[in-house]
């Protein structure tokens, strides 16, 4: 497994065992998401009137850049379901931060947030998921 892919598979873990040890919501983990068409988000996770498809990002660096197509394809997803579409930020230790995809700036060819723009717009996970 490529480095970056094997990086994003234990965010990816990480964030659903945080769901787990949360045990307000029911969480799944989607299979081959970022590889497989149609797999256009990480994880979904939900409770009795709260629903969430979740994009899952970290970075070593204060900066995270995402194609437009993978948003794109993310959004049309979570519409489709029905579900709330948040971006879950890892960077280095700086734990998690939650954003609405509204929050990523346009650069032309990708959408881009910086740390310091997530810490302003984003919250923890106990704040996001009361």
């Amino acid at each position: 497994m490529p480095k970056n892919k094997a990086k994003g598979s234990k965010a990816e873990r990480e964030l659903f065992q945080k769901f787990i040890d949360d045990g307000r919501y029911r969480i799944g983990r989607i299979a081959g998401s970022g590889t497989m068409e149609n797999a256009d988000c990480d994880l979904i996770a939900g409770k009795k009137g709260k629903k969430f498809a979740i994009e899952v990002k970290s970075s070593k660096k204060p900066v995270k850049y995402i194609s437009k197509e993978q948003i794109n394809n993310f959004i049309v997803f979570s519409e489709i379901f029905g579900l709330k579409p948040i971006i879950a930020l890892r960077f280095n230790r700086e734990g998690w931060l939650f954003i609405n995809p509204k929050y990523l700036r346009d650069t032309g060819k990708n959408w881009v947030i910086t740390l310091k723009e997530a810490q302003k717009k984003g919250k923890k996970f106990s704040q996001f998921f009361k």
